[in-house]
């Protein structure tokens, strides 16, 4: 069990970065279900909701038995994150708008860019795909946990969000074909990728709309 541990915590690119999301992505969740007032069993299912459907999906595509399923390691890892946003809850009334979630969700989505990325290129598929399964593992999660929150995933919406997870996937592909190493290509993938996105939440950076667009032509 022990080394199991070290393997996830130090093992490879791929168990740093899927233990940094994991707990990330269960305190953002986890947060906006608080937020709503969920009991104690929803705010559980929403925050692993947020922290597996994402790469639950990614291994679906490519055809492997999900992750969440095979170790105990990782339920416990959404767990920690599950704990950490009830913490937080208690010296803010407004846990899921915390610079501390703020900076684990930017966080969150660049550690599950950069697993997407590497399990796609794992697996041989095209640039695109690397792009694409890179943006469902960093995003797929957040849409699950808003649509169990009774809203419209956010991120079809003007915030400039999946946007950074396509930034940060496509600069995978870019270094990785320019013949660097897997652990060079993840942390470029997933430096651009949190700089992009704590740079649209500090200077308010949003995707036109057609509405937008339409003005802007009268």
């Amino acid at each position: 069990m022990s080394q199991d541990v070290i393997a996830v915590l130090f093992g490879n690119p791929f168990a740093v970065m899927n233990t940094v999301g994991l707990v990330a992505f269960a305190l953002v969740g986890s947060s906006k279900a608080i937020r709503e007032e969920f009991d104690v069993f929803g705010i559980v299912i929403v925050g692993l909701a947020m922290a597996f459907a994402g790469g639950v999906t990614r291994d679906l595509l490519v055809a492997r038995v999900p992750l969440a399923l095979q170790s105990p390691i990782e339920i416990g890892l959404g767990l920690l994150g599950v704990s950490l946003a009830v913490a937080l809850s208690v010296v803010s009334s407004s846990p899921d708008t915390h610079p501390v979630t703020l900076v684990a969700d930017a966080i969150g989505l660049a550690a599950f860019a950069t697993t997407g990325a590497i399990v796609a290129t794992a697996t041989g598929v095209s640039a695109f795909g690397v792009v694409a399964i890179a943006t469902i593992n960093a995003v797929g999660g957040g849409a699950v946990a808003d649509i169990l929150l009774d809203r419209a995933p956010f991120i079809l919406f003007e915030d400039f969000y999946a946007s950074c997870a396509v930034i940060g996937g496509s600069a995978y592909w870019v270094v990785g074909a320019l013949g660097a190493t897997e652990s060079t290509a993840a942390v470029a993938c997933a430096a651009v990728t949190v700089v992009t996105r704590l740079a649209a939440v500090t200077y308010g950076w949003n995707l036109p709309t057609v509405q937008n667009v339409g003005r802007l032509s009268d």
